[in-house]
């Protein structure tokens, strides 16, 4: 029996699920995180030139190249491991760097990608982030460090996987132009738990930044929306009283409606890949377990406070277009219809005026029937007379009498005659 054949993308789809494992790191390290997005069209960007920048930094350490169409890449460079990896909007780096800098959070570390390569970026910055993974001392010094690297007002701090770790951020850009993360791991914390610890870290900021541009697009959008919502209200009150001019009206409705659904086409995507970029950020939080350190308020709940009303707001806008489209379907639908009934009603008054003159006209008809009759009757009568005038004068009759005889049968024949002739034409 020959062997069953393979579904030609089993091995791919089943290595999928395998093609981004988490880094593996030992503390005290360093993470230096960069994501790269187009300003527009991103999601049908050219690829290939994301790879293209890739395999120029790799050239530049002699690192191998990535496999042609590859989505991701994990290696040496130099000292250092980068994990590269591509999505469909954006592409992110990830610098590991083994040991700590002198100086928290030292801008430095992120010339580990040289200016030049970043200058040549086919994007821009969405985000880019300075994790620090150091050992837990005690929680006084940690107090103290988070004191003086983050901005207490916007600090989260929690303790995360069964408080094998303590993580920090504020979600701030510093000076440098970079959001700074601590991560505080317990001395029997596993290599694989920082790695995954950090990744995730990596995705909260990436994709709390990328669900962000949905609210500037909402925002960009709210003075039309308004403009048209006036607009739509106006023509929709002058339908509830006579409409002068319907055809401008529905013209007016017809063009409200067209720019409603070019706004619904340009944000679908925005507005939808925000919806799936916040499911991921909280499902990226919540992975983590977090448990309460020492009062401060914790990712969740920053993201509760300050994000969670951002992604509110998006929500917000997009029902509300939906909803202005609707209704202007909906009032350009009820202008037809009654556009349609007033129609129909002078199409009546029409008909009765049309069937109003064809009774006139059938009277008229046979007025003139009758008057002809008359009028072929004279002068048949007297082409009969002339005719029968010399059989009256042999047989003694006068012309008088013979007109009374002749008169009322040369009558019935002219009608008779006549009435053939119109249902023939009938």
């Amino acid at each position: 029996m020959p062997p069953i054949d393979d579904h030609p993308l089993r091995y791919a789809l089943s290595n999928e699920l395998h093609a981004r494992p988490f880094p593996t790191l030992e503390a005290p390290c360093g993470a230096v995180y960069l994501a790269i997005k187009r300003p527009e069209k991103a999601a049908a960007r050219d690829r290939g030139q994301d790879i293209a920048h890739l395999t120029a930094l790799l050239d530049r350490f002699g690192a191998p190249h990535p496999q042609p169409g590859a989505t991701h890449w994990f290696g040496d460079l130099g000292k250092h491991k980068l994990k590269w990896e591509q999505h469909t909007e954006f592409v992110t780096y990830t610098l590991f760097v083994q040991g700590l800098e002198t100086r928290p959070f030292d801008a430095k570390a992120f010339e580990h990608f040289p200016k030049d390569w970043l200058a040549e970026a086919p994007g821009q910055r969405v985000t880019s982030a300075l994790i620090r993974v150091e050992a837990v001392t005690d929680e006084v010094s940690i107090v103290a460090n988070l004191a003086d690297w983050f901005v207490p007002e916007s600090l989260a701090v929690s303790r995360v996987l069964d408080d094998s770790a303590i993580i920090a951020g504020d979600f701030r850009i510093d000076a440098a132009g970079h959001t700074r993360f601590a991560v505080f791991i317990q001395p029997d914390t596993g290599a694989r738990r920082i790695g995954r610890i950090v990744q995730r870290l990596c995705e909260i900021e990436t994709y709390k930044s990328m669900s962000m541009l949905g609210l500037a697009r909402a925002r960009d959008m709210g003075p039309r929306m308004a403009e048209l919502d006036k607009e739509l209200t106006s023509l929709m009150s002058d339908m509830t009283g006579d409409v002068s001019k319907p055809d401008q009206t529905l013209a007016a409705l017809l063009s409200i409606s067209a720019e409603l659904e070019n706004l619904l086409a340009q944000s679908s995507f925005r507005f939808g890949a925000t919806g799936a970029y916040e499911a991921i950020v909280n499902q990226r939080i919540e992975v983590l377990r977090e448990m309460r350190f020492k009062g401060r308020q914790s990712f969740a709940e920053f993201m509760m406070r300050r994000f969670d009303p951002a992604m509110r707001t998006v929500k917000s806008a997009e029902r509300r277009l939906q909803s202005m489209a609707e209704r202007a379907i909906r009032a350009g639908d009820l202008l037809r219809t009654r556009v349609d009934v007033e129609r129909s009603a002078l199409n009546s008054m029409l008909l009765k005026s049309m069937d109003k003159r064809a009774d006139l006209q059938l009277r008229l008809q046979r007025t003139v029937e009758g008057l002809s009759v008359v009028a072929i009757s004279y002068y048949a009568v007297g082409l009969v007379i002339n005719m029968l005038a010399p059989i009256g004068d042999a047989m003694g009759v006068s012309k008088l009498v013979l007109t009374a005889l002749a008169t009322p049968m040369v009558i019935l024949g002219v009608w008779f005659l006549v009435r053939r002739i119109r249902d023939k034409m009938i």
